[in-house]
C-alpha cells in the first residue's frame, strides 16, 4: 500500500483545491497516467499514478481543501482493478445435494449507461447532479471523448440524433426557456481578483499614453519573415522586438525595471519580463528570464511554448513567480486603448492594442498609417511622470526604428 499525496507548494502557496479526479475507487492505472488536479492560487497541478496498480480509497473528494504533502488517495501498486469477471465462493449461494440449482439471475442487458455512469470522474457526477445535465449528451473533450467537469461547468451538448432519452427516443431541445447558471469561481481567478483589487487601492497607479507607427516593424517582419522562420524554426511576431526593445528601455530608467517591498525600493539589475496569458481558468503571467540575453528567436519559441501550456493548464509555479515588468497585449482581442493594472510588487505594466489605420500628418502631408495606441501604467510612488513619459518615448523610438536596437542607439 503507498500514499498518494499533493504535491509540494512553494512558500508562496498556502493550499490548494482538488478540482477533479479522473479515477474512481477501485480503477486500474498505469505508470503516470493522470489521477487528479489541484488548483492553488497560481496554478492548476497535475497528480500522476507512481506506478501500476489500483487507487484503493479516495481521502479526499472534489472541492475539498489539500495542504501541501498531504494524503489525498490510497494506492496498491500491482494490484488489479475489480472486473465483472471477478467472483468470490462466497457469492454463490449453498446448493443442497440432489437438489437443481437456482437459476442465476442475469444483469439486463442494456447495462451501457451503469457503465457509463462508472466511468464518469466524482467531479462530473457532481456537477451533473447540480446542474442536471446528462453527462451522456456532453461533448467531452476529455481523452477518448471522455467528459471532464471543464464541459459540464460549460456544456456543448450533442447533436439531436446523438442525444437520447431513456426510452431511447431522440430528445428535443427546448427552445426560448430563460436561463442562469451559477458556476462557483476559480482559486485562480479569486486570486486575480484580489491582485487587482489590491494594486487599484494600494498603489498610487497612473497611466501615460503614447501611439507608435508600426510601418517600419510591419514592413521589416513581411521582408524578413520568411528567411527568419525558415533559419530559426520559429515565425516571428510584434511581440519578440517590443519584449527587447521594453528591455533596452528598462535599463536606460532602472526605476521603471524596479519593485518596492515595503519602505524599500528593490532596483533589480535583471530582466524577467511577464507577458499576459489569457486561458480557460483565467489571466496567467508567464516570465521570460533574462531577455537581455535572449535572441529575438529565443523569445518567439518560449512566447509559443508558453502559450501552448496556458491553454493546457499545464504552467509551473517557477515559470509564473518573480518577474520585474509585464507586457499585456490585449490588441490580439481587438482593443483600442485600456488601462492595464499593476502586478505588484512590480512598479510598471506596458499595455499594447490592436493596430488600425489612422490618417496622421507627416511632414505637412496626410498619410494613412497602421497606429497602435500605447499605455504605461505605473506607481507613482515610485516613478515620476517624467520617467514614465520618457521610457514610453523611447519605447516608441526603438519600434519605430528597429535598426536603434542594432547600433545601439
Amino acid at each position: 500500500m503507498a500514499d498518494i499525496k499533493a504535491p509540494v507548494f512553494p512558500e508562496s502557496v498556502a493550499d490548494g483545491t482538488i478540482v477533479e479526479w479522473h479515477v474512481s475507487e477501485g480503477q486500474q492505472v498505469n505508470r503516470d497516467d493522470l489521477l487528479a488536479e489541484i488548483e492553488t492560487d497560481k496554478v492548476v497541478l497535475e497528480v500522476m499514478a507512481p506506478d501500476d496498480g489500483v487507487v484503493t480509497k479516495i481521502v479526499k473528494e472534489v472541492d475539498d481543501t489539500v495542504l501541501s504533502d498531504e494524503l489525498i488517495a490510497e494506492f496498491e501498486a500491482g494490484a488489479s482493478g475489480s472486473t465483472d469477471a471477478d467472483a468470490s465462493s462466497d457469492d454463490t449461494p449453498a446448493v443442497e445435494p440432489d437438489q437443481p440449482a437456482a437459476p442465476v439471475q442475469q444483469k439486463p442487458a442494456d447495462s451501457k449507461d451503469e457503465a457509463d455512469h462508472k466511468d464518469q470522474s466524482p467531479a462530473v457526477r457532481k456537477a451533473a447532479k447540480e446542474s442536471g445535465v446528462d453527462p451522456k449528451n456532453v461533448e467531452g473533450s476529455g481523452r477518448g471523448g471522455r467528459v471532464t467537469k471543464g464541459d459540464m461547468s460549460n456544456p456543448t451538448l450533442k447533436s439531436d440524433s446523438s442525444i437520447k432519452s431513456d426510452s431511447g427516443r431522440p430528445v428535443a431541445e427546448s427552445a426560448g426557456e430563460r436561463t442562469e447558471k451559477r458556476v462557483p469561481m476559480t482559486r485562480l481567478r479569486k486570486r486575480v481578483a484580489e491582485r487587482l483589487l489590491s494594486a487599484t487601492q494600494e498603489t498610487a497607479m497612473l497611466t501615460t499614453f503614447n501611439e507608435v507607427n508600426m510601418k517600419p516593424l510591419m514592413d521589416m517582419r513581411a521582408k524578413y519573415k520568411e528567411q527568419f522562420e525558415k533559419r530559426h524554426g520559429v515565425r516571428l511576431g510584434f511581440m519578440s522586438l517590443f519584449i527587447k526593445a521594453a528591455t533596452e528601455a528598462l535599463k536606460r530608467f532602472p526605476a521603471v525595471n524596479a519593485s518596492l517591498d515595503g519602505d524599500d525600493i528593490v532596483y533589480h539589475g535583471f530582466y524577467d519580463i511577464g507577458v499576459a496569458v489569457s486561458s480557460d481558468r483565467g489571466l496567467v503571467v508567464p516570465v521570460l528570464r533574462d531577455t537581455d540575453q535572449m535572441s529575438m528567436a529565443d523569445v518567439e519559441a518560449q512566447i509559443r511554448a508558453y502559450g501552448k501550456k496556458a491553454q493546457e493548464g499545464k504552467l509551473g509555479l517557477d515559470e509564473m513567480t518573480g518577474g520585474t515588468f509585464t507586457i499585456s497585449n490585449g490588441g490580439v482581442f481587438g482593443s483600442l486603448m485600456s488601462t492595464p493594472i499593476l502586478n505588484p510588487p512590480q512598479t510598471a505594466i506596458l499595455g499594447m492594442h490592436s493596430i488600425n489605420e489612422r490618417p496622421m500628418a507627416v511632414d505637412g502631408k496626410v498619410e494613412i498609417l497602421p497606429m497602435m495606441y500605447l499605455a504605461l501604467s505605473y506607481d507613482h510612488r515610485m516613478i515620476d511622470g517624467k520617467e514614465a513619459v520618457q521610457f514610453l518615448v523611447t519605447l516608441k523610438e526603438l519600434v519605430e526604428d528597429p535598426t536603434m536596437l542594432l547600433l545601439d542607439l
